[in-house]
């Protein structure tokens, strides 16, 4: 097995994934990267990384992924699990209450809430199911899951991302204590609004820190917790929101 640790980073074609797999490649790793486009193809050239076409929705895509990285590499050591963005979430308004979110809640269709829970709940139970036997073999591993603010302190302009992926942090509490024996932790980043949201001057006042998450915080965060220094960290949600959300 080689020194330099092996990432599959899901979704790394533009956004919290393209940027988490530069960060990533910065600090030495060697990279796996999938999205549904081409992009994470492209960018895995610029980074001297493989790459391809895949969804996390598909569990072959998932399981061809790994096959990627492990044909490549030899091992992977961690996984970290971004998505896209379902339909319903909006870009219309701050993280408080305003009068042009009120929507009817009951309006949203079941296709809605069961694509939600594939994309951020099937996601991250299909790779764990998939990269664990992997993880076992090699005496341990890291799964990182990119979630949501919105997941601690739900918001109208996120239904289906804040109510779904608060199972998955349900989730990642029961995968936590199950595999920690195994030398495998899960833990999961929860972002506020970050620097390629389109933030106006309200929302911007909503945050303490008076400005968006930057890009290299997220991924030194995600950093740290692939990396050894956070060998006791498991079944957490580290919030990176500027102080963003008021419920404790």
């Amino acid at each position: 097995m080689s020194d330099a640790k092996v990432v599959i980073v899901t979704a790394a074609g533009q956004g919290i994934g393209a940027a988490c797999a530069r960060g990533l490649s910065q600090r030495g790793y060697h990279l796996a990267l999938m999205s549904p486009s081409g992009s994470s193809v492209e960018l895995a050239k610029e980074l001297d990384a493989v790459g391809m076409n895949g969804s996390v929705t598909d569990p072959k895509d998932i399981e061809a992924v790994i096959e990627l990285a492990l044909s490549n590499y030899g091992q992977v050591d961690a996984v970290v699990n971004n998505t896209g963005k379902d339909k319903e979430s909006t870009e219309a308004s701050g993280p408080g209450y305003d009068p042009a979110l009120e929507r009817e809640l009951i309006d949203i269709e079941d296709e809605s809430w069961l694509y939600g829970f594939d994309l951020y709940v099937m996601n991250v139970i299909r790779m764990a199911r998939a990269i664990t036997p992997v993880f076992r073999r090699q005496g341990g591993g890291v799964i990182v899951n990119i979630s949501t603010f919105a997941a601690v302190e739900p918001r109208l302009m996120f239904p289906v991302s804040g109510t779904t992926r608060a199972a998955m942090h349900n989730y990642t509490k029961l995968y936590a204590d199950r595999y920690a024996r195994d030398g495998i932790r899960m833990n999961n980043v929860l972002p506020g609004f970050v620097e390629n949201w389109p933030m106006d001057e309200k929302v911007r006042q909503s945050i303490p820190t008076g400005r968006a998450v930057s890009m290299e915080e997220l991924t030194a965060t995600v950093a740290f917790l692939l990396s050894p220094e956070s060998g006791s960290v498991t079944g957490q949600n580290i919030l990176v929101d500027g102080g963003v959300n008021r419920g404790l």
